[in-house]
């Protein structure tokens, strides 16, 4: 069966790509690995402010998420300042659930999904490309995470910058502290990113992420970090985890090429990931569903080349990389002990995590 655009992974960039096309008219296939889309997660699920008002994931059923508008960050010596902006907030969700639900969403919208179908690889013949084991499709588009097969079958840009991440979930816990998102700075246990505890709906996830170096790997020690940092935190003593989520952060910005020949990179595997927060949520559904679109608009409409479009439409994080590029060379705790309090330092962190 010929279709118009098939997308590869149903996550939330996968999943965008998909709804915009199909709302549009297009005829598209989605390709998942898993066969259960909430199973074996490397996302936390926290969605900002502006993706809750201004997409489709505003419409999340109320008992997936959970509203935090303050921000407790924590210096390396424990000491603390709360922030916030006025009306910001972030959304703590039941990450598997929400995955869920993109999947019914893709399903009434018409998407052909196939769970439990890996993507193996695919050639370009004329103007259309013939993907193995689905069919031939005018567009392809790689959703499919920061070790994107479709980059690489493709001949598209790889990332080249990551972060590792590991967190734990503790259903039905409850934090000291729920209404924050408690972020922790330690060049000890998270060089080049940071630590972090939240309250979500069903319990508390508390995770750990740190710059990865392939010459050097380490693997983050959360359980000595949450031995450190727990009770600061609000986490209750002797919790034992229940799932456990890990895997590669792109903090590098987008990568090049993002798009050529019918095929198109968008989330993870386009880096489209700020290089500070490595929140990529909202700026990944926003790419992909311009994406989305602008197949829609090129193959119904004659619009312009959505290979043109995927690639002015993707962030340049310019600002954000210059701050990550500083704070991958900041190599003692020391200044954040002694400045995170001070008026320009507080400035900065509120413009991070609200702006």
């Amino acid at each position: 069966m010929d279709h118009d655009l098939i997308v590869v992974g149903a996550s939330f960039a996968g999943a965008a790509c998909a709804l915009a096309a199909a709302q549009s008219g297009l005829r598209v296939c989605v390709l998942e690995r898993k066969r259960d889309p909430g199973d074996k997660l490397r996302t936390t699920g926290i969605i900002v402010k502006e993706a809750a008002e201004r997409t489709l994931l505003g419409e999340l059923p109320a008992h997936l998420t959970r509203r935090v508008e303050r921000v407790q960050l924590y210096a390396p010596n424990l000491k603390q300042v709360a922030l916030a902006a006025p009306g910001s907030y972030f959304l703590t969700t039941d990450t598997p659930g929400v995955m869920r639900w993109l999947a019914e969403q893709l399903r009434a919208h018409g998407v052909d999904l196939r769970l439990g179908t890996a993507f193996r690889d695919a050639k370009r013949v004329g103007d259309h490309w013939h993907v193995d084991g689905v069919g031939r499709a005018r567009y392809l588009v790689g959703a499919d995470g920061a070790r994107s097969r479709v980059a690489d079958r493709c001949g598209l840009g790889r990332v080249r910058g990551f972060l590792y991440g590991i967190e734990y979930e503790f259903p039905h816990a409850r934090l000291a502290d729920p209404d924050a998102l408690h972020c922790f700075i330690s060049k000890r246990h998270a060089p080049g990113y940071i630590g972090w505890i939240a309250q979500n709906p069903g319990g508390v996830q508390a995770g750990l992420a740190l710059r990865h170096d392939p010459a050097h790997v380490r693997v983050p020690d959360l359980d000595t970090f949450l031995l450190r940092v727990g009770q600061a935190g609000g986490l209750p003593l002797r919790l034992t985890p229940g799932p456990t989520r890990a895997g590669l952060i792109p903090c590098s910005g987008p990568v090049w090429p993002l798009a050529r020949d019918g095929a198109i990179l968008t989330g993870d595997a386009a880096g489209i990931v700020s290089p500070v927060t490595a929140g990529g949520i909202h700026a990944s559904w926003e790419h992909a569903w311009t994406v989305g679109r602008a197949v829609a608009a090129h193959l119904r409409q004659g619009g312009p080349a959505p290979e043109s479009v995927a690639i002015d439409a993707a962030p340049r994080f310019r600002t954000k990389r210059a701050l990550r590029w500083a704070y991958d060379r900041m190599p003692f705790d020391w200044p954040f002990d002694l400045l995170l309090s001070a008026p320009p330092v507080r400035w900065a962190a509120e413009r991070v995590y609200f702006g």
